[in-house]
């Protein structure tokens, strides 16, 4: 098979990569921006012990708080953003660190703002509130800073854990450059005895050609880099969670979960409930893989098995113009304004697309206040490419409905409620792209990429949760987090959620090294439950049309005005009962019938 080299940095054609000279025309001015930024910084010292004097001081701290908190952000997200596209770079690296421990400084000596206003009682504030109006402004702010009163700590105390979070993220940094930069995989043979180089960027596409020996190849190379250096990726993951406990127990949380949830004011029972009816729901999984197995006609189906399509003799590539017109296209339902708005995205250099020495494997949607809502990917010319670029335009497009609409202090949300924006997208691509295509064959690909999708969506994400509650558990009880034990751990929940006709490989044993998600503290989760979500609205939207989709679009403008499950319930979605996950449930089983039935004809 032939493959493309994979080209330096500096050979990537401009129009290919993200626009980050809109944030800083220069390096130069990049350092401009961080000397006045510690300059004013210095100047807001001129509050700290006066937040709380007047309601209209409140205003006046919290107005200029954002300010800088806007621009802090964009220097991070500058330095990152470069460094991101080129971990093999000392120089971009340096600027990384730099722009990180700006930001952590900055924090540090904000760090008053919070504790001074939680010295006040909830009546005091009422009282400031309703005495000085333009302190409505903040009012959800308020709300959301008293939800934790309990563990937001004295203002030292705040200024310690502000300052530890560099040295804290250390273990991901140092994740992040041995799996980008320093790692590399042996090179396999294609049936033509051809070399196939094997990188993060292009492991899933590896795995999801057709040709066996190829796909097994590529799979004992990844994972056995991964198994090399296990012991020192457990000692980092080690590193990793015993600091999220160390916080949370500063903050006085029972578990490092309790704390991450909290943090996003979501209740835990969401996180049981979603283990508890996906682990029911396990046998439909079974099934699919049986269907699987038998369909590739295979006497043993294997975990390097599991990403090929189910018909081999069909494919839907996807140039990038070709994507861009289908991915337009199947976002119409959702109005002009957001199709618009993709459109805008797309002729702005948002895109960072090509794969290069040293990039960030994956895709991720980036940015901040202030800045574009910026788009790393590692194309290829596939469905799967196709569907992350939807998936992240949804969180792009999310981020700028929200910025245009919010002042700052509400112009983020939160991961639970970026999920349901990007994989809302995922399903009307797929939606868009089942109504177009009427051969069978077509129609069975893509109802398999919907089971697949579901799949690592769901079922997968919800074992990556089983899994990092078991690291924050085993840590607990004062276990050490070994090589030896996280492999024996991921193996049984491999074999518990694919069932009996997977053989789960020694190798799989391994995957838990490879996913970065570890390192993000109770992130994973939120994959599921956005899909959860995401399946109810667009349903919804497909059934009522413009009213649905402009609830959906409110929600998208409303950024973190309420609290998460608040926001959901507005779109039409009670994320704290069990009903969104069995849907999700259902429309996986329906989703198999309907693959079932087309087989049978």
């Amino acid at each position: 098979m032939a493959e493309e080299k994979v080209v330096r940095r500096e050979e990537v054609p401009e129009e290919s990569t993200w626009d980050l000279e809109s944030i800083y025309s220069t390096p130069e001015q990049w350092e401009d921006a961080c000397r006045e930024l510690r300059t004013q910084v210095e100047g807001f010292q001129k509050y700290k012990g006066k937040v709380v004097s007047s309601a209209s001081t409140v205003f006046q701290v919290l107005e200029a708080y954002y300010d800088l908190e806007v621009e802090a952000t964009k220097i991070l997200v500058y330095a990152r953003h470069s460094s991101d596209v080129d971990t093999t770079n000392s120089v971009l690296q340096e600027r990384s660190e730099k722009g990180s421990q700006l930001y952590v400084d900055f924090n540090d000596k904000t760090a008053f703002v919070q504790p001074e206003i939680l010295q006040m009682s909830e009546s005091e504030l009422a009282q400031f509130l309703q005495s000085y109006k333009p302190l409505q402004k903040y009012k959800q702010y308020i709300a959301f800073i008293h939800h934790r009163k309990d563990h937001i700590l004295s203002e030292k105390e705040e200024a310690l854990l502000s300052r530890l979070q560099e040295p804290f993220a250390a273990s991901r940094k140092t994740y992040s450059l041995l799996t980008n930069a320093d790692m590399t995989f042996k090179t396999v043979k294609d049936e033509k005895g051809e070399d196939i180089t094997v990188t993060p960027g292009r492991f899933i596409t590896l795995m999801a050609q057709p040709n066996r020996f190829i796909r097994k190849q590529v799979y004992e190379s990844y994972y056995a880099s991964y198994e090399q250096f296990s012991h020192t990726i457990a000692s980092i993951l080690s590193g990793e969670v015993k600091a999220k406990q160390f916080e949370a127990t500063m903050r006085g949380y029972d578990s490092a979960r309790a704390a991450a949830l909290d943090e996003t004011y979501i209740p835990e029972r969401v996180y049981d409930q979603l283990v508890e009816k996906v682990e029911k729901n396990l046998p439909l999984l079974h099934r699919y893989m049986r269907l699987r197995k038998r369909l590739l006609k295979l006497e043993t189906l294997h975990m390097y098995d599991l990403y090929t399509p189910i018909v081999q003799d069909v494919q839907l590539p996807f140039t990038y113009e070709e994507a861009k017109e289908t991915m337009l296209s199947s976002l119409a339902p959702l109005g002009d304004e957001y199709v618009d708005i993709v459109q805008k995205g797309l002729n702005e250099r948002w895109v960072d697309l090509y794969e290069n020495k040293g990039k960030d494997s994956g895709a991720y949607s980036g940015g901040s206040y202030g800045t574009k809502p910026f788009i790393l990917m590692n194309w290829q010319d596939t469905y799967t490419s196709l569907s992350t670029l939807t998936h992240e335009f949804g969180h792009s497009v999310h981020s700028y409905f929200t910025r245009e609409n919010q002042p700052p202090v509400y112009g983020r949300y939160t991961i639970f409620l970026a999920e349901v924006a990007s994989t809302l997208n995922e399903l009307m691509l797929h939606d868009y792209l089942m109504k177009k295509e009427t051969t069978k064959q077509k129609r069975i690909y893509l109802l398999n990429q919907l089971l697949d999708g579901m799949r690592t969506t769901v079922f997968r994400q919800t074992m990556f949760a089983e899994f990092e509650h078991f690291l924050h558990k085993h840590h607990e009880k004062g276990q050490a987090i070994t090589k030896d034990a996280l492999a024996k751990a991921y193996k049984e929940l491999n074999e518990k959620y694919y069932g009996p006709d997977v053989i789960t490989d020694d190798a799989i044993a391994y995957e838990w090294a490879r996913i970065p998600h570890f390192f993000m503290n109770y992130y994973v989760y939120q994959y599921a439950t956005g899909y959860s979500a995401a399946v109810a609205l667009s349903d919804a939207i497909h059934k009522e049309g413009k009213p649905a989709a402009d609830r959906f679009i409110t929600f998208l403008q409303s950024g973190m005005t309420d609290f998460p499950i608040e926001l959901l319930k507005k779109a039409g979605v009670d994320m704290t009962s069990k009903e969104p996950v069995q849907v999700t449930m259902k429309r996986f089983e329906d989703t198999l019938n309907e693959l079932e039935e087309l087989l049978a004809e």
